[in-house]
């Protein structure tokens, strides 16, 4: 006796977002360390994602001591600490002036790495400042 039933179209749905959720969560821890990888757009698109498909994913990302309280602020429109700021853009600068000075040969790549810096550097530095 085959007792299989078709999935729910809402449990489908249901599934699929909270896959894409934890491959961009996923996605934006290592964008803590890898700084061309950006990391608030990864979790801003988990957050969204378990807001419709998963409550405890959802609070469990919210609750995470590394960044739960930066992303209810950014999301909140409260913006980011200015320590967090500085951390941040030292760090990738940090990051992609040692990659583009040690490892990377070509001038192409040099000059793209530089700009997406640039292009991080200008968004982080428009986001509001908060206490």
């Amino acid at each position: 006796m085959d007792r299989t039933e078709p999935c729910a179209p809402g449990a489908v749905r249901r599934w699929v977002l909270t896959g894409i959720g934890t491959v961009s969560v996923a996605a934006g821890v290592v964008g803590i360390f890898v700084p061309v990888l950006p990391t608030t757009p990864f979790l801003l698109l988990a957050s969204a994602c378990y807001a419709s498909s998963s409550k405890r994913y959802h609070a469990w990302l919210h609750t995470n001591r590394v960044f739960g309280r930066y992303l209810i602020s950014y999301e909140e429109g409260r913006g980011l600490p200015l320590s967090f700021k500085v951390g941040t853009l030292s760090l990738l600068w940090l990051t992609i002036g040692t990659t583009t000075l040690l490892f990377v040969t070509s001038s192409v790549l040099r000059i793209m790495l530089v700009g997406i810096a640039g292009a991080v550097t200008a968004h982080v530095a428009t986001l509001r400042t908060c206490q």
